[in-house]
């Protein structure tokens, strides 16, 4: 008897502690099962705008960030439209072309009526393997970007030229800042100039 009493109060605990899973249902949850709906419907336009809506306004809960950072063998034709750079060594004279995706943009009314806008800087440094500082620039890039909608699908191409540095390795920082909401996101990009 006093083990299926122990089972009893295992199995209540474990009910107890387990959350409701329709109580934990957020605003994606609601818009996905909105947009499936639509979708089974026949309204793809409408599941479409559903779920861009969704994570549009999600977006702005996120940290300002970096989500993807990788050197490319050319300019990349659009959004995750790259050929990635095998490895990050680079023959002397090479460009260095990194595409950059910024997540949790802020974004404020524009000027156009009806629009929304969104701008960040870039500021790079060139670092040695000790952390030393070689060269730098402020606001090297400046990117806005003015629409209807939260546009997730930003990303930036930043191109660096290190002619005459001698070959060895370095770090290559990038600094986003997001120019509405005064935020700034770092990332680090470790590259080799071969030797000749």
């Amino acid at each position: 008897m006093p083990k299926h009493l122990l089972l009893l109060v295992t199995v209540t605990a474990a009910s107890i502690a387990t959350p409701d899973v329709a109580a934990l249902a957020g605003p994606l949850s609601e818009a996905a099962t909105k947009a499936e709906q639509q979708a089974t419907s026949g309204d793809a336009a409408g599941a479409r705008e559903t779920l861009r809506q969704a994570v549009s306004d999600f977006s702005q809960t996120l940290p300002f960030a970096i989500g993807k950072a990788v050197f490319v063998t050319a300019e990349p034709a659009g959004y995750a439209m790259y050929e990635p750079k095998a490895d990050p060594t680079f023959k002397a004279g090479e460009a260095i072309v990194s595409y950059v995706e910024p997540v949790g943009l802020t974004w404020k009314e524009a000027s156009a009526k009806g629009k929304i806008q969104t701008r960040f800087t870039v500021d790079f440094d060139i670092l040695n393997p000790k952390g030393e500082i070689l060269a730098s620039q402020k606001a090297f890039g400046d990117f806005t970007f003015t629409g209807y909608l939260r546009n997730q699908e930003i990303y930036s191409t930043l191109t660096i030229d290190v002619t005459g540095a001698p070959a060895g390795d370095y770090v290559l920082r990038f600094h986003f800042n997001d120019i509405n909401s005064g935020k700034s996101a770092t990332v680090d990009q470790p590259f080799k100039i071969a030797a000749q």
